[in-house]
C-alpha cells in the first residue's frame, strides 16, 4: 500500500488507545513503537495482557542460568512486564488468566485444565469490558482471527477483544461492570506481514548483510499458500503509523523480557538504520470504524481528532 508520508505524530492529548495481548512480551514485539509514539504525543495508552505467560519456555539461554527464573517464572515475567511498560510509558493491566501453553505433538494434546483458551468468551471478556468502561479507549488494537500466529491464547485474545469491543457499550450486558462505553475503532495488528519481511530481506542483502528471512521469503515467493504461511493475516494493511524514532524504545522494551527474548536473536537481526529507512512504520488493518475516515491512514486516531 502507499502510506501517507507522515513523520510527525499529531498532538494526541485526550485520546486513549487500548492494546489487547495474550502474554507478557507480545506488547513489545507487536506495536510497541506505535504505543511509545502516541504516549510521547500525549495520548493515554494501556496494554491488557490476558495471561501471565506461565507456560512459556525460557527462550534466552543466558536468562536460563537464572535460578530465580526456574523457581518462579510467573513472578519473573511480571517483573519483566513492569520494566517493559515503564520503557514504553504505558499503563498496564493483567486480565488474570493462566497461559494455555503451545500444544505440540501428534496427536496434539488437549489444553490443560483452567487454561485461558478454554474459558467461555463471555466469561473471559467480562474483565476486559470492565477495563474498557473504566479506561474508555477510543481505539482498540488486537490480533486477527488467526492470532497473528496460531497460539491458542492469541486466537482466544482475538475472540475476547472482539466480544468486548462489540458489547462494552451495551447497557444490558454486565450492567454491574460500569457505565457503557463505545469504542470507536478496532484494528488488527499486522506485525508479521509478509511484505515487511520481504522488503527487509532485500534491504539486508543490498546492504551486504546475511538476511534472517531468506528461507521464509523464498518459500513465500514460491508458494504463498505454503503451510508456513497458513496463519498469515488474510487482511490487507490499511494503516501505517510512522514510528521509526521509537524503534530504540521498542527494542529496549523487548530486551526487558529477558527470559523470552534473545538479544542476539531474530528480533534484532535487522540493523535499526535499515529498518528506519525501508520500513519505518508499524502496520494495522482497520476492521471497524464508527467515525468517518479515509484509507489509507497514517494515524490510528484518524477521524477522532
Amino acid at each position: 500500500m502507499e502510506s501517507h508520508d507522515v513523520k510527525k505524530m499529531a498532538p494526541s492529548q485526550g485520546l486513549r488507545l487500548l492494546a489487547v495481548h495474550a502474554h507478557p512480551d507480545d506488547e513489545s514485539s507487536k506495536g510497541a513503537a506505535t504505543m511509545a509514539a502516541y504516549v510521547d504525543a500525549g495520548a493515554e495508552v494501556m496494554v491488557v495482557t490476558c495471561t501471565g505467560g506461565e507456560r512459556g519456555d525460557i527462550l534466552n539461554a543466558a536468562a536460563g542460568e537464572l535460578a530465580h527464573a526456574h523457581r518462579d517464572l510467573p513472578g519473573v515475567r511480571r517483573g519483566e512486564m513492569a520494566e517493559a511498560a515503564a520503557v514504553l510509558g504505558i499503563e498496564h493491566r493483567w486480565l488474570g488468566y493462566v497461559d494455555s501453553g503451545l500444544p505440540e505433538g501428534d496427536p496434539v494434546p488437549e489444553l490443560p485444565f483452567g487454561a485461558f483458551a478454554l474459558q467461555p468468551v463471555e466469561v473471559a471478556a467480562a474483565g476486559l469490558i470492565k477495563l474498557i468502561r473504566e479506561f474508555r479507549p477510543h481505539v482498540i488494537t488486537t490480533y486477527d482471527e488467526n492470532g497473528g500466529y496460531p497460539h491458542p491464547d492469541h486466537i482466544h485474545s482475538h475472540r475476547v477483544a472482539l466480544f468486548a469491543f462489540e458489547h462494552a457499550n451495551n447497557p444490558d450486558m454486565y450492567p454491574e461492570l460500569g457505565q457503557p462505553w463505545e469504542v470507536r475503532k478496532l484494528y488488527y495488528d499486522r506485525a508479521f506481514a509478509p511484505e515487511r519481511f520481504r522488503t527487509l530481506h532485500y534491504a539486508m542483502l543490498d546492504a551486504g548483510y546475511d538476511s534472517p528471512y531468506t528461507e521464509r521469503v523464498q518459500r513465500w515467493e514460491e508458494d504463498q499458500q505454503d503451510q508456513m504461511f497458513s496463519w498469515v493475516s488474510p487482511h490487507t494493511t490499511t494503516t501505517q503509523v510512522y514510528c521509526a524514532d521509537y524503534f530504540t524504545k521498542r527494542d529496549q522494551a523487548l530486551l526487558a523480557h529477558r527470559t523470552q527474548i534473545d538479544p542476539e536473536g531474530f528480533f534484532f537481526a535487522v540493523p535499526e538504520y535499515l529498518y528506519a529507512e525501508h520500513w519505518p512504520w508499524e502496520d494495522y488493518t482497520l476492521i471497524t470504524s464508527k467515525v468517518p475516515t479515509e484509507l489509507p491512514e497514517s494515524d490510528l486516531f484518524a477521524g477522532l481528532r
